[in-house]
């Protein structure tokens, strides 16, 4: 960010080869499956680090402020379109199949797997758009809890808390998948 800051076209190359599948993919699920704006949002997020180049914190992680610029630029849209509590995670089936199929999995398993992922999906259209980026940020991302906080502007135990109750709720809600568990099981979690 150093070098960006100095108007260095190759570092902002690096980063751009870096983040920009990471955040192409973040705004497609969270934009609802709209690969249009996806590329719209892409390209502003770029364009405000190189408008705000001087406001990155060298102290945090460049993925941290990157996810947190993505963040702040789709909590604006879900506000100003008013659709926060309508917010659907789009993926399109296709996708989901083809997923499935490059896993080289058993097409009994290829199947079991699609309707799995149909349902998950289902169920996380009923969260807000908040839990939902919370749930993309930790287990499509893969980002620490810590990291998340930051992102989100929250406390660590609140992002447990929201992964917690998010993880509950949907284990009732899928526990068809996983005939073994036992609904004392779940309650336990």
């Amino acid at each position: 960010m150093v070098k960006v800051r100095n108007t260095d076209a190759s570092a902002f190359d690096e980063l751009y080869q870096r983040y920009s599948k990471r955040l192409l993919y973040y705004f497609y699920r969270m934009l609802n499956g709209n690969e249009d704006k996806a590329q719209d949002f892409l390209q502003d997020a770029f364009l405000k680090i190189l408008e705000k180049s001087d406001y990155f914190d060298s102290n945090r992680s460049f993925s941290s402020w990157i996810f947190t610029i993505a963040h702040n630029m789709c909590r604006n849209e879900y506000r100003r379109r008013e659709v926060r509590k309508n917010h659907v995670d789009g993926i399109e089936i296709d996708q989901i199949i083809n997923s499935a199929e490059q896993n080289n999995a058993h097409p009994h398993e290829q199947v079991e797997q699609n309707e799995f992922m149909i349902a998950l999906l289902m169920e996380l259209k009923k969260f807000d758009s908040i839990s939902n980026s919370t749930f993309i940020l930790r287990f499509q991302e893969h980002l620490p809890i810590k990291e998340i906080a930051e992102i989100l502007d929250c406390k660590e135990g609140t992002v447990k808390s929201r992964l917690f109750y998010m993880t509950k709720k949907l284990a009732i809600k899928l526990k068809e998948f996983n005939p073994g568990l036992k609904e004392v099981e779940i309650n336990e979690r």
